[in-house]
Formats: C-alpha cells, structure tokens, sequence
C-alpha cells in the first residue's frame, strides 16, 4: 500500500496524495510516542533550571529516531509531490515552487491538493484515476 511513497515514476492522484498526508501525521503521533516512551525510559539530568538533558551515549536512540523520520518524511514527501505534479503533467521540478515566498506554499497545497490531474494518460503515465483521455 505505501510503496508509492518510495519512487518518484508514475502518477497519483489526489486521493492517494491525501492518504499519504494523513499517513505522515499518524507516523509523527507514533513518533512522538516513541520519544516519549523513550523519555521515561531512558535516564538524563535535570539542570538547574529543570530542563532534562540526555547525553552522550543516551542520546544515540533519540537521534536514530529522530533523524530516520526526517530523512523518511524528507524522501517520501519529495516522491508523492513529484508524482502529483506528474498527474498535473507538469515536470517534479515544480516542486521548487514552495521555496518562493509567500505564494509557494499556497501554490503547492492549490496544485497538488486540490486540482484535478490531466485526464488520460500523459507523457508521465496512464491515468491513475483509470479515466480515457477526452478527445478534442
């Protein structure tokens, strides 16, 4: 079911787009489930200030942790826009769009959330929604 998380060929469309926005919010609640767990698993010291500090060799399965949800949000989440702007039939280099301010993120989330994908197939692919393409 979430192999289409890990490759950037192919199309999706918004369905599967938003399962995988709802699939990384249920992976950072399970996250932050584990760090917590971990948190009262683990020793550490309390400052002076009373924050709690993990050190050293302690803080080894917090980083794993942390840093394999990034790295794997990171990944995927380049895939699954990349594949969106493919069913739009726009090249994944679009995805650049979000570093421009104040409209990128909007552009994003309008395009790849909430516009429908090119009808039929494209140079990137069949239709993911399985529908002919419309004759003109």
């Amino acid at each position: 079911m979430t192999a289409f998380l890990f490759s950037s060929d192919g199309r999706i469309g918004r369905g599967k787009f938003w399962s995988a926005i709802l699939y990384y919010i249920g992976a950072s609640i399970i996250v932050g489930l584990l760090l917590f767990v971990l948190w009262q698993i683990i020793p550490g010291e309390v400052s002076a200030e009373g924050s709690y500090n993990v050190t050293g060799a302690k803080s080894v399965p917090y980083l794993i942790l942390v840093f394999g949800y990034i790295i794997f949000c990171i990944w995927s989440g380049i895939c699954v826009g990349v594949k969106r702007y493919h069913d739009r039939n726009k090249s994944g280099w679009w995805l650049l769009i979000q570093f421009v301010p104040l409209i990128g993120a909007a552009w994003y989330f309008i395009e790849a959330g909430c516009l429908r994908g090119t009808a039929g197939a494209n140079r990137f692919g069949p239709d993911p929604l399985g529908t002919p393409a419309i004759a003109a």
